[in-house]
């Protein structure tokens, strides 16, 4: 049995107070993605900038956003 197996399911970086979704310049032509695209704003930039992350990806460094729920 395998205590773990879900526990990332509620860990998604769309729920995380690091992550900043990107926004569309065009919205009205944007098609709906199915998992948009931000930063992890968790550790500082590097010379590349914020790590690119989609919202339905997860690490160990989660902290619950309480206003995304």
């Amino acid at each position: 049995m395998d205590n773990w197996k879900h526990r990332s399911k509620k860990m998604r970086c769309s729920s995380c107070m690091w992550f900043v979704e990107k926004i569309a310049e065009n919205i009205e032509t944007a098609p709906a993605p199915k998992n948009s695209l931000g930063r992890c704003r968790r550790n500082a930039p590097t010379m590349n900038g914020f790590p690119a992350v989609f919202s339905d990806d997860w690490c160990g460094n989660h902290k619950l956003n309480e206003n995304s729920l």
